[in-house]
This record gives structure tokens, sequence and C-alpha cells, in this order.
């Protein structure tokens, strides 16, 4: 498709009832704030489609709880409610702070990502799309994956539910189906998430977003 043949799609922000302020968007949803323990994830636009919400509802009961893993409060018929990281993404965190986070700090994240990721895969949850912007920070600085469209596999290994998430580019493990995810590729971009933690910066910075 060439660039005059694009679509372009605009959204405007919106509240349903309950939610004081939109906080962040994503491709399918955004994310508002309910009070500060709680946010809801909804669609794009008001009645809009509902169905990644309703996988992630699924992958996050399949996941269960665990102390780095985003907490699931409900679905509803207006979204997803979730439960909310008050520091916001690892991303942002660690641009704005990033002379002033010692070692030990990092290698805590690290860790803690490390036990997120394993903790999806014993459940048999590919996630898809591992980066620091869905790794969320709470209260006491401690990270929880966040972000859950992704892919849950049968015990053979075949895919039950499938949510069409991918990693981008910098975080994106080279394979000949673009489509294919496994835990090989999760742990890729686990590493390359890692890079970021601790050089505070993404590998491969010759790369530009959105180049194939």
């Amino acid at each position: 498709m060439s660039n005059d043949e694009r679509e372009i799609l605009e959204y405007h922000q919106y509240c349903p009832a309950g939610v004081q302020r939109v906080l962040a968007s994503g491709t399918s949803a955004w994310i508002g704030e309910v009070d500060e323990f709680t946010v809801l994830k909804y669609p794009l636009t008001p009645g809009g489609d509902r169905s990644r919400l309703e996988l992630e509802y699924e992958i996050l009961c399949k996941v269960g709880k665990h102390p780095r893993i985003i907490g699931l409060k409900h679905l509803s018929a207006d979204g997803l409610y979730l439960e909310r990281a008050i520091n916001g993404t690892l991303y942002s965190f660690i641009l704005s702070n990033h002379l002033a986070i010692s070692l030990q700090q990092r290698l805590a994240w690290c860790r803690e990502a490390a036990k997120a990721v394993a903790h999806v895969h014993s459940k048999r949850v590919i996630h898809c799309d591992i980066q620091p912007t869905n790794l969320l920070l709470d209260e006491n600085v401690r990270l929880k994956l966040s972000d859950f469209q992704e892919n849950y596999l049968s015990e053979t290994g075949d895919i039950i539910l499938e949510g069409g998430s991918a990693e981008p580019c910098r975080f994106f493990c080279p394979r000949d189906d673009p489509f294919h995810a496994d835990v090989k590729t999760d742990l890729f971009a686990l590493g390359c998430t890692i890079y970021f933690i601790m050089m505070g910066y993404c590998v491969f910075p010759d790369i530009v977003d959105g180049e194939e």
C-alpha cells in the first residue's frame, strides 16, 4: 500500500462513567484513571470492538495472580478494570531518572522482569510484546508486566487463544515467519529490555521505528 492509499483513523478521547481522565492509549484501547488503585482499559470508540479486551481478560485469568504481573480486577460492559501502577511505565521512568538510578535498582528490575516472564511461560502463555513500555512500576517502584493480548498454548504447543500482538522493531527477534512467536522470541525481547534497563537507551539505535 502506498502512502497515498493509507487510511488515516482519527480517535477522540472520551471517558466512560467513573473514569476521571485518560492516562494513556494504545493501538486498540484507552487507559483511564478510575482512582489511585484502579484503571479502566476501554475501546478507542464508544461501543467499539471489545474482542482484544476480552482476550486479555481470558489470558490474565490463565496467568493468575503474581506479584510481578499487573493485577486483574474484573471485566465489565465498559472495559477491563486493572490494578493501577502509580509510577507509570519503566520506559518513561528510566528516561526521566536515568542518571539517578542505582545499579542495584537496575539489577532488581532485571530480576523482576525475568521472574514475570518465567511465570507467564509456566502458564503456557507467550507474551509476544515484551518491551519497557509494557513494564509498569507500582508505588514501591517494583516492576509489573502488563498488556496481555498474546498467545495461549495447549500442552502440545498448539495455539488456543491468539492475540495478534508483536514486538516493535528493536525488540523483534528475526525469523522467517514474522507472525510466529514462541519462548525464544519472548526471551529475545526480554534481553533487549534488559539492555534498556541497564544502559538507559534501546538496543539497535540505527533502526528507525516504523521501518521494516
